[in-house]
């Protein structure tokens, strides 16, 4: 490749974004094998080493990780507005699916329990599956890697928690500069990025201030618009694990106050899972809940927007640390260990809660086998998962 990527337009990454935000079944673990399909090996907007790096990036930052490589892939792509697109893309049709369930709950109750609901989630096991195999072969082709790669799912499943996916992302950074071999910087593809070091500290600067402000504004004026900007910009900024980790912690900010009621927020946690894109999506369900679409709007600008903050302030110098040779030997290990934390993610919660006997053994791999082997479009197999979970769940 050559040594800058060709950029295109806003338009044009908002098209394949859209495509993504419709078909992207499966939670984060998912659409990361998603975004490699697309970028890395379709269309070659990025090469492997870069796509890694913005994975092991995103997995370090709070917030939704799938999203936020979405943002950086935007960005490089197109700029701010490349950045925006991005977002708007993938987060739109998820999003708008929630409020009009939230607004329909009655309506669509019934529904969520459907074969088709679960036929979804056979489709992630193979999704998942070919993201896995992929990033493994990339990532931790040879013995130490891949050892690195199971200490880090040990270490993950050990500690089921935010926590322990930060720890095997330190482990494997600190096993990478010590007993990896730091070789040569092999960067393909430049991170070449609008605006400068100084956009990028504003950036951070802006998401500080308004962790620290957000929380004294809203109890200095009571205004419970404010509430609730502080409390889904809190939760997007603080924490780590991505949508499975951030539902539990909502459910603990909403229903107690008495903003939603707790079996409502049940019924949009299942709507959640059925519908594709960023499970942070939810908060425009809530938002919906609590005062119709415009508070769905402030929900889901506020739980998203440090995602933008910070790829916006952390890019710019990760470029330049990945260069060094001892960085490179860091990254090395932490993709290695971002290896064993997609196995973790992959047996729970995606294998447990998609494999529950033969029949979706079965279907799953034939999924895999059209995915691997028949190269049929992810959106395909997913179709066809959610019709055969259907016809599955009709037979006695």
């Amino acid at each position: 490749m050559s040594d800058e990527p060709r950029q295109g337009s806003a338009a044009e990454v908002f098209a394949v974004f859209t495509k993504l935000g419709l078909t992207s079944f499966g939670g984060p673990v998912a659409h990361l094998g998603y975004f490699r399909n697309e970028f890395v090996e379709r269309r070659q907007w990025l090469d492997e080493p870069t796509y890694a790096d913005l994975v092991a990036l995103c997995q370090f930052l709070p917030g939704p990780a799938s999203s936020q490589v979405g943002i950086s892939i935007g960005l490089l792509r197109a700029g701010y507005l490349g950045a925006l697109a991005a977002w708007t893309a993938f987060t739109l049709p998820s999003a708008l699916a929630l409020v009009a369930f939230a607004y329909g709950l009655s309506a669509f109750g019934n529904a969520l329990a459907s074969g088709w609901l679960h036929g979804l989630k056979v489709a992630a096991v193979a999704v998942v599956a070919l993201a896995i195999l992929g990033m493994a072969r990339t990532l931790a082709p040879d013995r130490e890697r891949a050892s690195l790669a199971v200490l880090a799912l040990v270490i993950a499943l050990a500690i089921p928690s935010a926590w322990g996916q930060i720890g095997a992302i330190v482990v494997g950074g600190i096993i990478g500069v010590v007993f990896l071999k730091a070789e040569a910087p092999a960067v393909q593809t430049s991170f070449r990025l609008p605006g400068s070091r100084a956009s990028a500290i504003i950036a951070l600067v802006i998401f500080a201030a308004l962790l620290a402000g957000l929380p004294v504004l809203a109890a200095l004026t009571g205004d419970p618009d404010i509430r609730l900007v502080d409390t889904f910009y809190r939760v997007g900024s603080l924490v780590f694990g991505g949508g499975h980790v951030v539902l539990p912690l909502l459910q603990a900010e909403m229903v107690p106050p008495g903003w939603v009621g707790n079996d409502a927020f049940l019924a949009g946690y299942g709507a959640a899972q059925a519908v594709p894109g960023p499970l942070f999506t939810f908060a425009a369900y809530l938002g919906a809940v609590i005062g119709g679409w415009k508070t769905a709007v402030l929900c889901l600008v506020a739980i998203f927007l440090p995602s933008f903050l910070l790829v916006i302030g952390i890019l710019p110098f990760w470029d330049g640390l990945r260069r060094r040779q001892r960085a490179q030997a860091a990254l090395r290990g932490v993709n290695a260990a971002v290896v064993g934390l997609l196995l973790a993610a992959f047996y729970n919660p995606v294998w447990t809660s998609g494999i529950l006997g033969k029949a979706d053994f079965g279907l799953a791999a034939v999924a895999f086998l059209l995915l691997f082997l028949w190269r049929t479009p992810p959106w395909l197999v997913v179709v066809l998962c959610a019709a055969s979970g259907e016809l599955l769940a009709a037979l006695p």
